[in-house]
């Protein structure tokens, strides 16, 4: 037996501290006591989203752009900026 290993049943009551600073959990995952929700990390929200569209490209510009390696997307869309001059 593993010299480390603690018996669950051997462990201490609860006490009131110990509740207050409890964190309700499913599956892992930290639900927040006053909305129910799902804990998510994650950026704030941006003060000038991005819009999202379907575009129909050619293949060879998709190509060509996905070979620049990651954040090809944003350099379509920055190149798009400098042809419109904005």
């Amino acid at each position: 037996m593993d010299e480390n290993w603690v018996d669950p049943d051997d462990a201490p009551e609860w006490t009131e501290e110990h509740f207050r600073f409890a964190r309700k959990t499913v599956g892992g995952q930290v639900v927040r006591e006053t909305e129910g929700t799902w804990t998510r990390p994650g950026r704030p929200p941006s003060q000038n989203p991005k819009k999202q569209v379907t575009l129909r490209l050619d293949p060879e510009v998709v190509e060509g752009f996905r070979a620049t390696g990651k954040g090809w997307q944003s350099r379509i869309n920055a190149e798009l900026r400098k042809a419109l001059g904005i």
